[in-house]
């Protein structure tokens, strides 16, 4: 690649300036670059991590006394929102902002709504934003036929308000920095950016350990209000490394995107009727439009050719939506199912009182090992695989021609999805069998009290490690794949409908939550368990999502059959180049 200049042109990507600066200054600056983006990143999703990782049980905490139900819907509908917003900020950076301008907006709003979760989580914040809790929801009232449901969560507006703007911010900065940081390598060729989105990705799982490990453990066990300062820090430190390194950056200016053309196109093709033809119609030949669209016929082929490629690829992102739906049940339904399996204690100091160890108080010093924790297990894999696949299964298959494309790598990633979701259904199963036969175990979580099964936590690991294994084979070449194949002038809008699309399946799967818990024989209404799942049949949704995603698998490989196959052949320059790796 050439960078952005005219076909043939060898200008450096920072500047003429740089010129005679000579290649080892040009190749440090951008090294400083890379550097400063993935410890952006790092920073953003240690902030968010400790935002959303202990979000159920925040929201299902006595500060603001959610039931299960209720914090894991909203936990989704945060993460979903976390992505379908995307295509705000990848639009907005495309047409007006520039990649740079847009990530700096976005980690300022980002700030000031991360302020809303530790202001929340002491009585005078909580009060002035929330008013005061009601009774009927302090003492939940219950009888025979079940406990009091016609009321709203505590603080619902303005929680659910706080965290879309939180939404918002996170959206379109994720939909920014990784296009901001693949600029950075871009013109170092196919090689260069396969390694940089490796690398990306295990910054945010660095940035997800040390997030995990501290903030986690101190929300479980020491304070809400502590825990959720630190991701406010984070952000704020993420915003002022990142003005920092701008002397290191490759920016950019708006160059507009086709988005806009291209939907203008589709219409004009085919309204006023809106048939659904218009599609195919308007990608079959760049020839034959009409004189009134366009002053250039150069813009009217190349609108034309970006068209036909969104419409090839948008039906490979379309078929990772379910897979979306089983990867956010790690922050949401896996972690309500962990709260109620036997969470041991640790840094447990023994006390001749004669209290029960499930009773005794923080200020004894002991400690339940932190539920998020378990999410170590999903992100620890990531860490070690990452570099392990870059390093040396990559280079190894390369050299042997045996180099899997994207396409295959995230048939893949999705069949481990499956695995996962199934062996968490199973678990669950287990479960409830104890919880039939009445050997439950209470455990004070914090300051609320769970009835578990006497089953430990640590078998919720396989289900985190397959996880984790999927993102490696799903979620990185996804990323991949959306930034290689789409065209220069639509990177940002692309990428954003990928976060976009990642977000339809985390409100899919809290759609499905809400619909299995109507009164009407749902399997996961349980009103007499109020704050627990006992009574429900999470095992059954589990098992949904797996017979869904299972589906998909099949639906996948039919989709990149016909997306291989139409692939455009090489130009005539590049025909040596037809057997690399590509998408």
């Amino acid at each position: 690649m050439d960078g952005d200049g005219m076909p043939g042109e060898k200008r450096p990507l920072l500047g003429p300036t740089q010129r005679s600066h000579g290649p080892v200054v040009q190749g440090g600056r951008r090294r400083a670059a890379c550097a400063a983006v993935l410890l952006v990143e790092m920073l953003e999703r240690a902030a968010f991590f400790g935002i959303s990782s202990n979000l159920v049980l925040y929201l299902n905490s006595k500060n603001l006394n959610w039931d299960g139900e209720e914090a894991s819907r909203a936990a989704l509908v945060f993460l979903g929102a976390s992505y379908l917003l995307s295509p705000i900020g990848g639009w907005l950076a495309d047409v007006y902002l520039g990649r740079y301008t847009t990530i700096i907006t976005s980690l300022l709003i980002y700030l000031v709504a991360s302020c809303l979760l530790p202001i929340t989580a002491f009585p005078d914040g909580r009060n002035s934003f929330c008013g005061e809790m009601p009774l009927y929801i302090i003492q939940p009232s219950c009888s025979d036929k079940g406990c009091l449901e016609s009321h709203n969560p505590y603080c619902a507006p303005t929680m659910y308000g706080g965290l879309l703007l939180l939404a918002l911010g996170i959206s379109s900065f994720k939909a920014n920095l990784t296009s901001f940081g693949a600029d950075q390598v871009m013109d170092l060729g196919r090689d260069a950016t396969r390694r940089f989105f490796n690398w990306f990705y295990w910054s945010i799982n660095l940035g997800a350990v040390l997030s995990l490990v501290v903030v986690a453990f101190i929300q479980q066990n020491i304070s809400f209000l502590v825990g959720y300062i630190i991701p406010v820090a984070c952000v704020g430190l993420a915003l002022l490394v990142f003005i920092c390194a701008t002397p290191t950056f490759i920016t950019k200016p708006p160059t507009g995107s086709q988005v806009s053309s291209m939907l203008k196109l589709a219409f004009q093709r085919c309204c006023p009727g809106w048939c659904s033809r218009c599609l195919v119609r308007a990608s079959q030949d760049a020839d034959g439009l009409p004189a009134r669209w366009s002053p250039s016929s150069h813009s009217h082929r190349e609108d034309v050719t970006n068209f036909r490629v969104l419409v090839r690829i948008l039906p490979v992102m379309l078929s990772l939506v379910p897979y979306w739906m089983v990867y956010f049940q790690m922050q949401s339904t896996y972690v309500l199912q962990g709260l109620h399996l036997q969470i041991p204690h640790i840094f447990q100091t023994h006390s001749d009182n004669g209290n029960n160890s499930d009773t005794l108080s923080q200020d004894s010093g002991n400690y339940r090992f932190p539920e998020a924790w378990l999410l170590l297990a999903n992100v620890v894999v990531v860490l070690i695989l990452v570099p392990l696949k870059d390093r040396v299964l990559d280079p190894f298959l390369q050299r042997r021609k045996l180099l899997p494309s994207l396409l295959k790598k995230m048939a893949l990633g999705m069949f481990f999805g499956f695995a996962s979701v199934i062996v968490a259904g199973i678990l669950e199963t287990k479960r409830l069998q104890y919880i039939h036969r009445n050997e439950t175990v209470a455990q004070q979580i914090g300051q609320d009290e769970y009835f578990a099964a006497p089953v430990y936590i640590w078998w919720q690991i396989p289900q985190y490690l397959l996880i984790g294994i999927s993102e490696i084979f799903a979620s990185i070449p996804g990323l991949e794949f959306a930034y290689s194949e789409a065209p220069r002038s639509m990177q940002g809008a692309i990428m954003g409908i990928f976060y976009f699309l990642s977000g339809v399946g985390s409100f899919l799967g809290s759609g499905l939550v809400a619909l299995l818990s109507l009164p009407a024989g749902g399997w996961l209404h349980c009103p007499r368990d109020y704050g627990n799942i006992n009574n429900c049949r999470m095992d059954l949704y589990f098992f949904l999502l797996a017979g869904i995603q299972a589906a998909t698998i099949l639906l996948f490989l039919w989709i990149t059959s016909i997306y291989e196959r139409s692939a455009p052949p090489p130009p005539p320059t590049c025909r040596h180049c037809a057997g690399k790796d590509g998408g």
